[in-house]
């Protein structure tokens, strides 16, 4: 669980056993990590928790960067992009040659610009609702905090009713830009017309609550302090704390151009960089990504990142202008294989991905899936990777995967296996419940009687908890209800009648509730009670056509690491407890509450499982 470090700054040293304890970071341990000369010790501690938080994965996205005018009211001093209408430079797209930038191949579109004075609200509905009517398949992350302010006071429309409208219209998540950075004494003097941390915020944390994700920026390089770097991130981390609604954290290097400010140095070093990275992975605690922005950074420094606490490389970017036009000096497209190479030679997955970081492929070869869940630390916890590279995934993603033949082994799905088990391997081991699960909940505003032609939401997550949930339903009181499919992450729960959560979400959500729902029911609590038997929520299992002594080493690997997992849950807990909001009592309680290995009261609860599941599925045709 730890790696050892020669530390040449002695002072990072309780800043290290911090991290090793799972407690948050200072205001002054961030300042002291940016100050510090010992960059490789400063590395080895944003690596180890990004592998924490990431196992080996780094993900990338197929992406078009779209930047429909530089014609802008605002004239903000760090930039070399924005230009006024009638000069030389402006330009204005038409929503055809915005299409005629895109492909089927795309899994992003990302839209920002100047603020037109004179185009209309309809053009930008109309702009989001022509893109997914011509590529259905496409995300749209789009408008930036200043670009959604901009449209409430121009069209005089309150903000919620700005996002309500472009939600509807296609957008799925939002950019993180314009939040450059939190300082007062920075907005004076080089945007004083922009938005401040203030309607920033307010912004995002009302996208976070309509169910619209979004990313965070920081800008740096400039005339802004260490200081001011750190307070930046701490406000981030508290607003992540209320919402969750972050996706990554963006560090952005101030390209100078010509915009006559003068930086301390014309651009950016590279240790500068890799610190920038490094210090957003640990002061970040609560973020699931931190994104190497090659379009900025270079890809050769962007590479090194990716051992300094990245995981993300973003993606492609055809048509990115911004940056390139205050003097990026990187190129303007990445092409995929590129982008590939660069990840595999950090020792890295490349893990091509879509908005919400959702794997879609893979190019790496010996690769273990990690339901990346409380319930599964036991296994993973002290595993050897030796020839496998670990991929957290959750269990749905994970099962489509593996059809796609792009996993070896994990802890699978009993659904998954089910549906898989031509050409996967069972191995002895499982997460199965005794009788309470705590972690696959039903949070509802109605008794099970009552949700009969109810509507209920289902994490993206779930694979087995949504057949138990409709054989519980069916089978147990005889309703049927209709399933909504929500994506992973920040959700609008006020247009269902009951959700179902899993893993740490709902562990944390069963401890404190769930706004807005009354009624929570454990799902392997109800199965107990009415079938007397354990329930079986994940398997261990191994693809058939992998050589036996890869299945027999594996198999004796994940024994080792599960009696050194069970026989160190104190210190599991201790570790993990603060990271799904549990005290370490809690949290070893929780864990003891599992079976991890396949006995015959699970492999009977299996069949019983299999058995309802199969008469549910006839009863509807």
């Amino acid at each position: 669980m730890s790696i050892e470090i020669n530390f040449r700054d002695k002072n990072l040293i309780p800043i290290w056993e911090k991290i090793q304890n799972c407690r948050r970071l200072s205001m002054a341990d961030g300042v002291q990590l940016f100050r510090t000369p010992d960059i490789i010790s400063l590395g080895k501690i944003a690596h180890f928790v990004q592998k924490q938080k990431s196992g080996d994965a780094v993900y990338f996205v197929l992406n078009q960067k779209i930047e429909p005018t530089n014609i802008c009211v605002l004239a903000c001093k760090f930039c070399d992009f924005a230009t006024k209408a009638g000069k030389p430079d402006a330009y204005e797209m038409t929503i055809h040659e915005i299409l005629h930038k895109l492909t089927p191949e795309i899994h992003e579109v990302h839209i920002t610009g100047g603020l037109h004075p004179d185009w209309q609200w309809e053009y930008y509905l109309e702009m989001l609702r022509q893109i997914k009517a011509n590529f259905p398949n496409l995300d749209i992350k789009a408008f930036t905090a200043v670009e959604i302010d901009f449209f409430s006071k121009k069209f005089k429309l309150p903000l919620h009713e700005v996002l309500r409208q472009l939600k509807e219209a296609g957008l799925r998540t939002m950019p993180g830009g314009g939040a450059e950075v939190f300082s007062e004494r920075v907005r004076k003097k080089l945007y004083s017309s922009k938005i401040g941390a203030k309607t920033w915020f307010e912004v995002h944390k009302l996208a976070h609550s309509m169910g619209i994700p979004t990313n965070s920026t920081i800008l740096y390089g400039h005339i802004e302090t260490i200081e001011e770097r750190v307070a930046h991130m701490v406000r981030l981390r508290e607003a992540q704390d209320e919402t969750g609604g972050f996706l990554t954290f963006i560090p952005l290097a101030f390209q100078p151009g010509d915009t006559g400010i003068k930086p301390r140095n014309q651009f950016t070093s590279a240790i500068d960089d890799l610190k920038m990275i490094a210090v957003s992975r640990l002061m970040l605690d609560n973020f699931p990504h931190i994104k190497a922005y090659w379009v900025m950074l270079t890809e050769e420094v962007a590479s090194v990142a990716l051992n300094f606490g990245a995981d993300d490389m973003d993606g492609t970017v055809g048509g990115e202008r911004i940056a390139h036009d205050a003097g990026a000096v990187s190129p303007s497209k990445l092409a995929k294989d590129q982008i590939v190479k660069i990840i595999r030679d950090a020792g890295k997955i490349p893990v091509e991905r879509d908005v919400y970081y959702d794997p879609l492929k893979l190019y790496a070869e010996n690769v273990i899936g990690k339901i990346p869940y409380l319930n599964s630390v036991p296994f993973y916890e002290n595993f050897e990777k030796k020839q496998f590279k670990i991929l957290p995934v959750n269990p749905r993603r994970m099962g489509i995967l593996a059809e796609d033949n792009q996993i070896d082994a994990g802890l699978f799905s009993l659904v998954d296996y089910m549906r898989l088990n031509d050409s996967l391997e069972l191995l002895p081991f499982c997460i199965a419940t005794r009788d309470q699960v705590k972690s696959v909940m039903l949070f509802s505003n109605h008794g099970w009687g009552d949700l009969e032609g109810k509507t209920i939401g289902i994490c993206d997550d779930t694979a087995t908890s949504v057949k138990l949930l409709s054989i519980l339903l069916e089978a147990k009181y005889g309703v049927r209800a209709t399933f909504k499919r929500m994506h992973t992450g920040v959700n609008d729960y006020s247009e269902y009648d009951a959700v179902l959560l899993i893993g740490d979400e709902a562990l944390k959500f069963n401890k404190f509730g769930l706004a807005g729902f009354e009624l929570v029911f454990d799902l392997a609590k109800e199965w107990y009670d009415w079938r007397k038997l354990p329930f079986v929520f994940a398997v261990w299992a191994v693809k058939k056509s992998l050589p036996e002594n890869q299945k027999k080493g594996l198999t004796e690997q994940i024994h080792r690491s599960l009696e050194s997992g069970e026989n160190s849950f104190d210190s599991v807990g201790q570790f993990h407890a603060q990271r799904v909001g549990l005290s370490p009592e809690e949290t070893v309680e929780y864990l003891r509450g599992f079976n991890y290995r396949l006995g015959e009261r699970e492999k009977a609860a299996i069949e019983e499982f299999r058995t309802l599941l199969t008469k549910v599925a006839t009863e509807k045709v």
